[in-house]
């Protein structure tokens, strides 16, 4: 039966839905924007939002004790997809190391953010 939490440390949720999902051994994240969790703060260019919306990710990662390395798909959304592919690519490679989870990005219209990232991240076991 899946589990459902709401990590302190991250952003509210903007809608009636949990942060993460945990089932069969899987992590899967709610999409994450670029909402700094202390202050609401939105960073305005697209390197910064992308650094703030992986570091999003990564407290809830982390809740769960998993780590970047364990993230095995990544789902992207950019509001300007051909304009701010190339700085949030650049910003993304700060917190992924080959070998590189597979990554769909996608352009969409985002509502007031420019950069959505959810994850699914295999959970480690005790018994490697």
């Amino acid at each position: 039966m899946p589990s459902y939490a709401t990590v302190p440390g991250a952003p509210s949720p903007a809608g009636p839905y949990s942060h993460a999902a945990v089932a069969h051994g899987f992590l899967y994240t709610a999409g994450f924007g670029p909402q700094d969790p202390a202050t609401g703060r939105v960073p305005d260019d697209v390197a910064e939002q992308t650094r703030q919306v992986l570091r999003n990710v990564g407290t809830v990662l982390a809740a769960h004790g998993a780590s970047f390395a364990d993230v095995v798909k990544v789902t992207v959304h950019l509001q300007h997809l051909k304009r701010d592919f190339a700085a949030y690519n650049e910003a993304y490679e700060e917190f992924f190391r080959p070998p590189f989870p597979v990554r769909t990005t996608v352009g969409s219209d985002l509502m007031d953010i420019l950069v959505e990232v959810d994850v699914v991240a295999a959970l480690p076991t005790l018994d490697g």
